[in-house]
């Protein structure tokens, strides 16, 4: 048996249980991780929320995608995207259901080795932020000599975003809370502040004009000042926004393909975490017994950073 937390309900974070939960052995191609810490997404609470409907056959929802741990028993031959994976090894599990828990079974093809210059808590949170961001740069072709606006550039994708455009050469202009301005500056972007007046800042700290535009927010701000300031809506991305993407024509990630590029992606993301292309910041941890409180602080006004559970 193992502790974990599920959404029993829908509704708000006081749907959420504790319970313990029954742990089987690994089967071929499979590894039973203890957890370390477990990463906290804003996908995590949104999937009890309602937002994607409250059909009550799929309760009790387990909840969390990534995490990171030590294998501690093997099924067989389990083989991960960067090769075998053997008992002891210090690893990530990112894509996978349920990683809210104590102890893990996943299979081999979700678990990658963790860089050993990533702390516990960063390494649990790292691949879900720069999957997505590389998602995004690539959607809109992010390249050297480009001028990139950023929407919550301070936030964890978004800030991931940012560090990752100017690594390819590009120049960043990030939109963020003033209190972030010098976190953004730190990374390399210009910042500016959103709201009234959004669009004449960016257009006063981006003298060529903007080639594409990601954002991360979803606002009508950000998707209005992106649409004003783009001649092409194909260079502009959302994480979003998706009902005004549909309405107004531009890209979002999501989808088959976008999982495809992740997974790909994923070794060459956690070799530049390793080495300091980028970072993740960790803005808190909570108890695994805490998640629902976790889950209330993400949803309101919070430091910058991923949030992060503790088994």
């Amino acid at each position: 048996m193992t502790k974990a937390a599920v959404a029993a309900s829908y509704g708000g974070p006081e749907a959420i249980e504790i319970v313990e939960r029954e742990l089987l052995e690994p089967a071929e191609g499979e590894v039973l991780v203890e957890v370390k810490a477990i990463g906290v997404n804003p996908y995590d609470y949104k999937s009890y929320s309602g937002a994607f409907g409250t059909d009550e056959s799929k309760l009790p929802i387990a909840l969390g995608s990534e995490a990171s741990g030590i294998v501690v028993a093997v099924g067989g031959s389990a083989e991960g995207p960067v090769g075998p994976i053997a008992v002891g090894d210090e690893v990530i599990v990112s894509g996978l259901n349920g990683t809210y828990a104590e102890k893990i079974v996943a299979p081999a093809r979700f678990v990658f080795p963790k860089p050993a210059d990533l702390e516990w808590n960063v390494a649990a949170g790292v691949l879900a932020v720069a999957g997505t961001a590389y998602d995004a740069l690539e959607s809109v072709g992010v390249k050297s000599g480009d001028t990139v606006l950023v929407h919550g550039a301070a936030g964890g994708v978004g800030s991931v975003v940012a560090q990752l455009a100017k690594e390819r050469g590009a120049t960043v202009i990030g939109t963020a809370r003033a209190q972030n301005h010098d976190a953004l500056r730190a990374f390399g972007a210009e910042p500016v502040e959103y709201g009234d007046g959004l669009l004449g800042r960016v257009r006063a700290a981006a003298a060529n004009g903007i080639d594409a535009a990601i954002d991360t927010v979803g606002t009508d701000e950000a998707v209005d000042v992106s649409l004003e300031l783009l001649t092409d809506r194909s260079r502009l991305v959302s994480t979003a926004a998706f009902g005004r993407a549909s309405s107004d024509g531009f890209l979002t990630v999501g989808g088959p393909e976008s999982a495809k590029r992740r997974r790909l992606a994923s070794p060459t993301l956690l070799e530049q975490a390793g080495s300091g292309v980028f970072e993740v910041t960790v803005a808190k941890t909570f108890p695994l017994d805490e998640v629902a409180r976790a889950h209330a602080e993400l949803q309101s006004a919070h430091p910058r950073g991923k949030f992060v559970l503790i088994p």
